[in-house]
This record gives C-alpha cells, sequence and structure tokens, in this order.
C-alpha cells in the first residue's frame, strides 16, 4: 500500500515524501518585491515537504495586486530567489514557484504609474486587497486588448526562464482563485465577445496558450497548473457549467504530460462542499495515453484524510497551507501522529519574524 511518506517521481522532480507545502501568501517581500533573508530562513525551515510551493510570485510588474508580494521577472529578484533554492536545496528539499498574475484583484496603488489593472473584463471585481493603506476595495479595471496578450504569454514564458536561472525544480502557473486566467476561463466573469470570450475553447484559450509557453520553455516535466474549478474566491461566481469547462481544461492540457495538476476542492480555505464537482472525472482526463502526471489535492485535508487519499489511490500528494505556517516540521508531526501548533491570525500577511520564522519545532516545543 502506498503511503502519504514514501517517495513518489513526478515529471523531473523526485519528492521524498507525498506531503507538499502549498503557496501562501505572507506579504513579506522588500523593495522592488525582492525576496528577503527572512523568506530564505521561512522557507529552510519548511523543507522537509516532499514538494514547496512558494507563495504566488508576480510574472511582471502589472500581475502584481498585493503589498509586499515577491516578483520574478527582474535580475534582483533572480538572485534573492537563487538563495532561497539554494538553501532548501542544501537542507534535502525541492521547491517549485507559483506564478501569478492577478488581474483585476488589484489596486491602483500597486500597479505601475498608477494604471487601473487589467483583466478579462473591465468590471469591478467585489472584494478588498492589502495596500499601504491596509485592506481597500479593489479598483475598477481595464479589458486586455486582443493585441496584449501575446506579451502576456510571454510574461509567463520569461518567469518560467527567470525560475530556471533562480535554481527551482520547477513551476506551477496560477489557474486558480479568481485571478486571470481565471477571469479569462469562467463566463461569470469573462464577457468578451472576442477569440478568447464565449464558448468553453475560446475562454480556455489563453490559459493553454501559457501552459504551452511554460512547457516550450522550461519543459513539461518541470511544470504544474493549479486550479479551483468551483471556488467563489476573490468574487469569481460560479461557471455556468463548471465541469464541461474544467473537463475541457484538462483534456485540452493532457498531452503536454504536465508534472503535476494541483486541484482545490470545494472554496479555498472553506467549504469542500460549497457546490457539486466530480473531481475524479477531471483526473480520469489527465492523461495522455497510459501516461498521466501526479494529482495534487488541496483544501482542509487531515492528516486521516490525507493518509486514506494516497492509500486508496484517490491523490498522488496531498497539499498542506495553513498548518505549514504554524508547524515547520509538519511531516514529522504528522508523521508521528503529533499536535500541531495553533496559528496566529495576526500575523498572518505583513510585518516581520513574529508569527513566520518563530514557531518552534516539535522538539523544541516540547522541552
Amino acid at each position: 500500500m502506498t503511503t502519504l511518506f514514501q517517495p513518489l517521481q513526478f515529471g523531473a522532480i523526485s519528492a521524498a515524501n507525498r506531503i507538499v507545502m502549498a503557496p501562501l501568501t505572507r506579504d513579506r517581500a522588500g523593495a522592488a518585491q525582492v525576496p528577503t533573508d527572512m523568506m530564505t530562513a521561512y522557507y529552510t525551515q519548511r523543507a522537509s515537504a516532499g514538494l514547496t510551493i512558494t507563495e504566488a510570485t508576480q510574472i511582471s510588474a502589472e500581475g502584481q495586486g498585493y503589498l509586499d508580494t515577491p516578483g520574478l521577472y527582474s535580475p534582483a529578484q533572480v538572485a534573492a530567489w537563487r538563495r532561497i533554492t539554494d538553501a532548501v536545496h542544501a537542507a534535502g528539499g525541492k521547491i517549485v514557484v507559483q506564478l501569478w498574475h492577478v488581474g483585476r484583484i488589484s489596486h491602483v496603488s500597486l500597479q505601475p504609474n498608477g494604471q487601473a489593472p487589467v483583466s478579462s473584463t473591465a468590471r469591478r471585481a467585489a472584494g478588498k486587497t492589502f495596500t499601504a493603506a491596509g485592506f481597500e476595495d479593489v479598483s475598477e479595471p481595464r479589458a486586455l486588448r486582443l493585441d496584449e496578450l501575446p506579451r502576456v504569454v510571454a510574461d509567463y514564458r520569461h518567469a518560467a526562464r527567470c525560475a530556471m536561472q533562480a535554481g527551482f525544480d520547477g513551476v506551477e502557473v496560477h489557474g486558480a482563485n479568481g485571478y486571470l486566467l481565471e477571469q479569462f476561463l469562467r463566463d461569470s466573469i469573462n464577457d468578451r465577445s472576442d477569440a478568447y470570450g464565449g464558448s468553453i475553447a475560446n475562454r480556455a484559450r489563453l490559459l493553454i496558450e501559457v501552459m504551452q509557453a511554460v512547457v516550450a520553455e522550461i519543459g513539461a516535466g518541470k511544470t504544474g497548473l493549479r486550479l479551483s474549478p468551483v471556488t467563489p474566491a476573490n468574487d469569481a461566481k460560479q461557471d455556468s457549467d463548471p465541469q464541461a469547462l474544467f473537463n475541457h481544461v484538462v483534456e485540452q492540457l493532457a498531452p503536454l504530460k504536465l508534472a503535476y495538476l494541483h486541484v482545490i476542492e470545494g472554496a479555498t480555505g472553506g467549504a469542500r462542499d460549497v457546490a457539486p464537482f466530480d473531481y475524479a472525472a477531471l483526473r480520469r482526463r489527465f492523461k495522455h495515453g497510459n501516461e498521466r502526471g501526479a494529482w495534487m489535492v488541496n483544501n482542509g485535508y487531515t492528516r486521516q484524510m490525507a493518509l486514506d487519499a494516497v492509500a486508496t489511490g484517490v491523490a498522488d500528494m496531498v497539499a498542506f497551507g495553513k498548518p505549514f505556517i504554524s508547524n515547520p516540521d509538519l511531516v514529522q508531526r504528522l508523521r508521528d501522529d503529533a499536535p500541531l501548533a495553533a496559528l496566529n491570525p495576526k500575523t498572518l500577511y505583513g510585518g516581520g519574524a513574529e508569527g513566520y520564522i518563530d514557531y518552534p519545532a516539535l522538539a523544541v516545543e516540547t522541552a
């Protein structure tokens, strides 16, 4: 029987176990969205995960939507991320970067020259973002023009190239949680009448083009994708037919032979049964011939749920989010069935070392 603690080879990545640190926005990057030494300590503390997925990292200045989130498009950012990947590798871990464009979930104060955020639509989202002034309503976006979309695709490709220069083991494209790529996918947001709007095939076009570009740049074995078929995060109201939409997306992606697909089941950080969806049907489509990538599940998994998911073959890997914040040694705690340390919600976003790199490991806590 396969267990949560056994190694796994997926694509070009070899993981020591099947426990994944999910991407977690912490808003602690420095000036010019450059990762800091404190971030190096944070990721190194958690390097026992079979795979670490970094916090969402913008592919361009335009892609930023929250204060002090890191980027991966400038030489200074590449150099700083290189220090992090070197430290994680020295600790025996594997790490991929989550590539992000927030689309309309942004504020003019975070955009280059105070410009409007961009999206599939010109309709403002009903939501807030984290700025220098605290939590503020997101700004009204403008719809991307057709002639701008190749630049967006090129920005993803450039960020993937930067990821290799920074020493990452791979990348995960963020296609979830109501950000740019999902703003194109869902007909509840996408109101376009051109080749990137209307039909399912049209709405999926940008995501497919992005994935093809990233794979062409770094190889399918180093490329993953995160999807959230029914999450309502960031004012992403339900698509009129989410099953048909995401079945199509995965069918189109299958020939690329991605290393893995990371699926959020239900509402991100909330109810798993927020809307009906057949995730098993999605998984059946994630194969090309007899080959399929790894299937990563996420959202509210307990230790027992994770053990069962891997043992029964429902999933190849299980991603844990908030438990990794307050338990840097989560892998050991899960292995030993040890109690988990509580999270301090006041230190989640922004700030310094408190609630970031000062959570003790189990041995220290017990002593």
